[in-house]
């Protein structure tokens, strides 16, 4: 072995130190030979023994300091092994194929495996499975649950080449040969940490009582004071249950702080406050509800409240009586089971009067469109804004893009009679020609931008007002200069009905106009059979003064007979499901307008005993429209907003793409069961 090792670097400068001494010895000897021979002659006698002797010594030790070399690092190799055998960490040695090479202590002890096991790591931990191992890629992460215990799986493919490469044993070599090496990192106790750090964080919470003066009134004066403290009482004692801080802002306004670990708890409890409030009788005759909106996982304590705000104001603009939670990625919503209660003042319809006012006097033209192929309520409420503009000598344009059966009466109605512009009626291409910075934009019967008429006019035009009467969504028009969104409303026409008596007093209204107006207050409360109040029948009043002729609007709505006959081929073929609710598919083709037909439709549905809701599905233009009504016991709307819908309680809808009409019951009925399951409906 001495003869085919030797020594390199530093250690073989230390060994031959020595014989490069001799060197100096043999010059200083020359020397002396100059200056005394017998002297030279004696030194060259020790420069010989000297040589002898470095000679044998580095000879003779060179092969013990070798062995010893050699040795020291046999040893060193089964310190390096045993302490990869004693590693805290578990750590195993994998081929390409997956398959166990050798492991260490700490991974048999953690999967409870024996030392010589040489199966497949997938046999051992099965999420490990061939795809998830280091392929193109040079490492892998992953992380498993074990014992209750997470772990993170770290995978590194280590080359051969390098290690084998001066191998006398292997003759040639695989140049993409490689191990795996596999570590596993303990990670619950940071999880752990990270998860109640996550649970420990602040959500802020808003509740407010939708109808806290008109429950009042509605009982003896000495005995308000009492109806408010068992108010205070409940949500004191239920947010006390969640470990959550009250504080009351204002007489009917509350803010509460709670842990976002409890409000899982409020979340999978569908906030039952919503419903344990409406508890609260000592004599008053309408039912106390709640509005209440949550921010969280916002960041920071001041972005939560912001979110807070925006829950809140979706909560009362969807009717109240529910619960929003927002987060950063997404909206949620809870409750709203119940009835909108109508408000008695009229306040409100005042103010907003007298706002829309401002905005048309310091417009130059007014643009006004209501939502995707337009029924009688967007066409009507268009009709009223077209009016109030036009009584302050504005130019008016009313976007209509397909002109359905359902307003056709009334559109040729007014086109024949010669007294409105040629220019009266705008398509999308014409409007968005028309825009310029002194066009404010009036959006009726709609606020999600995505169902608006022309969405590119909502960009387009700086000055922007909504009168609606739809629940808001997630969606909503966000830039808008006055928004006048009122849930308890029975239809947009109601709403600009009552907006036109306090705009001006000089408005006048003609028939045709009124008529309009009352049929769109007529259909959306299905002939005044649902959605009405005082204030609807009020403004039907004040239509009926203005000329609206009940006779002349029945003969409005009067239909062909192929139509007829279409409608009542929709409620014949239903069927129920789960003994409550009525399902019928109606296939459009041939039909003008058949999504009005399958909205009356579903109305007859309703007229059936024992039907809660009743859905009516229409095949039209490659995509389902679904009409979803309800008497008072199914919230058709929050069941079209798990299908990408909206709308009201009673009266709600959806839109499906690329599915057919079976699919689309199918998608329908697993809603309808789900829902009921979550105690959603």
């Amino acid at each position: 072995m001495s003869r085919n090792m030797g020594f390199k670097g530093q250690v073989r400068s230390y060994v031959l130190w020595p014989l490069l001494f001799s060197v100096l010895l043999i010059l200083f000897n020359v020397i002396i030979y100059f200056v005394d021979r017998r002297s030279g002659f004696v030194t060259t006698i020790f420069v010989i023994i000297y040589l002898a002797v470095a000679l044998i010594f580095y000879f003779r030790s060179r092969t013990l300091v070798l062995n010893e070399f050699v040795s020291f690092a046999t040893r060193y190799g089964q310190v390096q092994r045993q302490l990869l055998r004693d590693l805290e960490v578990p750590y195993a040695l994998l081929d390409d194929s997956g398959k166990i090479i050798w492991t260490n202590e700490a991974f048999e002890e953690t999967l409870g495996i024996r030392r010589d096991l040489r199966k497949s790591i997938s046999s051992v931990i099965p999420a490990i499975t061939k795809n998830q191992l280091p392929g193109m890629e040079s490492e892998t992460e992953m992380m498993i649950k074990h014992d209750d215990r997470d772990f993170r799986i770290s995978m590194k493919k280590v080359s051969l080449l390098s290690i084998m490469a001066e191998s006398e044993i292997v003759e040639s070599f695989d140049s993409d040969s490689y191990i795996i090496a596999l570590f596993m990192f303990d990670e619950t106790l940071i999880n752990r940490l990270q998860i109640e750090n996550d649970e420990q964080k602040l959500s802020v919470t808003l509740i407010y009582i939708d109808n806290f003066d008109e429950a009042l009134s509605s009982i003896e004066e000495v005995r308000r004071s009492l109806l408010v403290a068992l108010i205070d009482r409940k949500i004191n004692k239920y947010m006390s249950s969640y470990d959550g801080l009250v504080k009351k802002l204002e007489k009917d306004k509350y803010l509460v702080l709670l842990k976002k670990k409890y409000l899982k708890n409020l979340c999978e409890n569908r906030f039952g406050l919503l419903e344990d409030v409406k508890t609260v009788n000592i004599g008053n005759e309408m039912s106390v509800t709640l509005s209440i909106g949550v921010g969280t996982e916002a960041g920071s304590y001041l972005k939560n409240y912001e979110y807070a705000r925006t829950a809140i104001d979706l909560a009362l603009g969807r009717g109240g009586d529910q619960a929003v939670v927002k987060t950063p990625e997404n909206i949620t919503y809870y409750g709203g089971k119940s009835q909108v209660s109508e408000k008695n003042t009229r306040v409100k319809a005042r103010v907003k009067a007298h706002a829309l006012r401002e905005i048309i006097e310091g417009a130059d033209k007014i643009i006004v469109m209501g939502h995707k192929m337009p029924d009688v309520d967007a066409f009507g409420s268009a009709v009223g804004v077209f009016r109030a503009a036009k009584s302050f000598g504005k130019k008016v344009h009313i976007v209509v893009n397909e002109v359905t059966t359902s307003i056709r009466p009334i559109y040729e109605s007014m086109i024949s009679s010669g007294e409105y512009d040629d220019d009266l009626i705008f398509n999308s291409m014409q409007a968005l020609e028309a825009v310029d910075p002194h066009t404010a934009l009036v959006v009726v019967d709609v606020n999600r931008p995505s169902r608006t008429e022309c969405a590119d006019l909502i960009s387009r035009c700086k000055t922007i007002v909504v009168l609606d009467h739809h629940r808001q969504g997630s969606e909503r028009i966000d830039n808008a200069t006055l928004s006048y969104i009122e849930p308890y409303a029975s239809s947009a026409s109601e709403m600009v009905a009552e907006i036109l008596q306090y705009i001006s007093e000089d408005i006048k209204l003609k028939p045709i106009e009124a008529d309009a107006l009352y049929s769109g207050m007529m259909v959306d409360t299905n002939n005044f059979l649902s959605k009405t109040g005082v204030r609807t029948f009020e403004a039907a009043a004040y239509l009926r003064r203005n000329g609206a002729d009940v006779t002349r609007v029945r003969k409005l709505f009067r239909t062909d007979m192929d139509s007829y006959r279409a409608r009542t081929d929709a409620v014949r073929n239903f069927e129920v499901f789960d003994n409550k609710y009525a399902i019928s598919l109606f296939d459009g083709e041939g039909i003008d307008s058949p999504t009005v037909i399958g909205a009356q439709a579903a109305n007859e549905l309703l007229n059936i005993n024992g039907v809660k809701a009743s859905f009516v599905l229409t095949d039209y233009n490659n995509m389902i429209y679904i009409s979803a009504r309800s008497i008072d016991e199914v919230n058709v709307q929050i069941i079209m907003e798990r299908l990408g819908g909206g709308g009201h309680l009673n009266i709600a809808g959806a839109q499906l793409e690329n599915m057919g009409l079976a699919d689309a019951r199918n998608l329908l009925m697993e809603t309808l069961e789900n829902m009921q399951k979550e105690g959603a409906i």
